[in-house]
């Protein structure tokens, strides 16, 4: 790894769920932290609230700094080491960085992980 591709990230202060919306073309409320559009519908990231107690829990990693767009290698850096240890992923996009979701129970081990890949992982943005 490059010292290009090797980030510091940071833990974001909450837990989320993912869903899909099948069909849909616009998010039912405000209530979200990410939206992706796809054909088949709308995927809905949202933060964790205590009446999803039933969902899947997600542990976002975010750049601490942004980086140029047309630069190589950045998400595959931290999805790369990620995917070798086999712990799951989910990604978004911002102009800025990456938001790299990790299923929570597992996020000790992620963070582990992205440190043995050279990345620096600090606290909650």
């Amino acid at each position: 790894m490059t010292s290009a591709t090797v980030q510091r990230l940071r833990l974001l202060p909450t837990e989320f769920v993912v869903e899909h919306l099948p069909g849909a073309r616009s998010a039912p409320d405000d209530r979200w932290f990410a939206l992706i559009r796809a054909p088949e519908g709308l995927t809905v990231i949202r933060e964790h609230t205590a009446e999803g107690t039933g969902d899947e829990l997600w542990t976002g990693f975010y750049g601490d700094s942004a980086h140029a767009l047309d630069l190589p290698g950045m998400l595959v850096a931290l999805v790369g080491p990620l995917a070798a240890a086999a712990v799951p992923v989910f990604v978004a996009s911002t102009y800025h960085a990456d938001v790299v979701l990790v299923p929570s129970p597992r996020k000790e081990e992620a963070i582990s992980v992205l440190q043995r890949a050279g990345h620096e992982v600090g606290g909650p943005v």
